[in-house]
């Protein structure tokens, strides 16, 4: 990840994640979406033909960014793992309207192509 982000609260909890699984496309569980983040992002996009944007990631500075919904994960996760890609999956693992704060999130499951 780039050092001149300013991250945000959000962004910092991605990127510990993401650190305990660097080899892995992190599929971050926000709301209804599944989303990637940075070279991640152009990885997704490119394979699952989906949209590649970018948008401000606190500092001003921009971050790629590819999602799909979540009910779409058996349609994405195969594609994925069928082009060699290990994907950890990243939910929230409590209820956002019960927390004021950021959504606790963890990876539930890791996938790679000898499963």
């Amino acid at each position: 990840m780039t050092n001149d982000i300013v991250e945000t609260p959000m962004m910092k909890q991605f990127n510990e994640i993401k650190a305990k699984h660097p080899d892995a496309i992190l599929l971050f569980r926000c709301g209804d979406f599944y989303e990637t983040f940075s070279t991640d992002a152009i990885k997704a996009s490119q394979i699952l033909g989906i949209t590649l944007t970018k948008r401000a990631n606190g500092s001003g500075k921009t971050i790629e960014l590819a999602g799909f919904p979540h009910h779409a994960l058996d349609t994405y996760l195969p594609k994925l793992v069928r082009a060699g890609m290990r994907v950890a999956i990243c939910d929230q693992l409590e209820d956002p309207k019960l927390t004021k704060k950021i959504v606790k999130r963890g990876v539930t499951e890791l996938v790679t192509p000898g499963d």
